[in-house]
């Protein structure tokens, strides 16, 4: 099944808030969920709910500024919500502004009242998914297929790392173009993750590299952030690591914070993916070192 193009109005509640151009993951709703994709979301304030149908919103950067680099963007929320605005919108516009095409994925939610999807299937299927979509489509929008990464915020780290930690090959006998197409990763990059899918006596096998950032009084990320360290380091895999003494959980790009530490979280973010070649569209189609 190929993927839907369509623009549809992102409804806030909020007046003012701009169209966005949505592309829904399969044409005909998620495997074995078809039946429930035309039930409306629900978007109130920053947050949306009741997503069925598992979708990326665009956020290209102007052909002058682009640099070839990518990023797929997992909102957080805890699973019952996604903070759509702070995590998506915000994130998405920061690194379109920045020469980075975005695409802030909606995922399923497992952890709301009446939920039928299960949390170590759908929201991992739907990551996939949709880094697999983007570099099906990487031409047309601009990308170099080889510098494509994660970016996950709270429980969108923990979809990043069930999408790292799993099985990423294509099925090269999918009739379905995308589906044959690679769901690894080029880098990560995962902001205050939860603890849900990072292995925990499995030792970590070519993970992608990684850039994690934490504060220090958030208790129970900083042990995922940690956790997340050790395993790359037995590894030998590149790991870069920011824990902030202050900024407690989901700071988001750190706009609202009065803490200069975090409200320039995000160019460290950025200083990294420079050091990695990642920006540097003298390096097509060679990955990032």
């Amino acid at each position: 099944m190929g993927a839907l193009l369509a623009v549809i109005p992102w409804a806030a509640g909020a007046a003012g808030q701009p169209n966005f151009e949505v592309i829904h993951l399969w044409t005909n709703g998620a495997p074995g969920f078809e039946d429930r994709k035309d039930i409306p979301e629900v978007a109130v304030s920053y947050k949306v709910n009741h997503i069925n149908n598992p979708s990326v919103t665009l956020f290209l950067p102007p052909k002058e500024k682009a640099t070839g680099a990518a990023v797929l963007i997992f909102p957080g929320g805890g699973n019952t919500e996604l903070g759509f605005v702070p995590e998506g919108i915000e994130a998405g516009e920061y690194f379109a502004s920045n020469g980075v095409a975005a695409f802030a994925v909606k995922y399923r939610l497992t952890r709301e009242p009446g939920s039928p999807y299960d949390i170590n299937i759908h929201p991992r299927q739907d990551g996939q998914r949709a880094i697999r979509l983007v570099r099906s489509r990487a031409a047309e929008w601009g990308v170099d297929p080889h510098r494509i990464g994660m970016v996950g915020f709270s429980a969108g780290g923990e979809v990043v790392s069930r999408c790292v930690f799993s099985d990423m090959n294509g099925d090269t006998n999918s009739p379905d173009p995308i589906e044959r197409e690679s769901a690894r990763p080029d880098f990560v990059v995962s902001i205050y993750p939860g603890s849900g899918g990072i292995p925990r006596d499995t030792p970590y096998v070519n993970p992608p590299p990684i850039f994690l950032l934490v504060a220090d009084d958030d208790v129970s990320h900083t042990s995922a952030v940690v956790s997340l360290m050790n395993g790359y380091r037995a590894a030998k895999a590149s790991v870069e690591v920011h824990i902030f003494a202050r900024g407690e959980h989901a700071f988001n790009m750190g706009y609202r914070s009065h803490l200069a530490t975090i409200k320039g979280w995000p160019k460290r973010m950025m200083d990294w993916m420079a050091d990695n070649n990642i920006l540097d569209p003298a390096f097509p189609g060679k990955g990032v070192k």
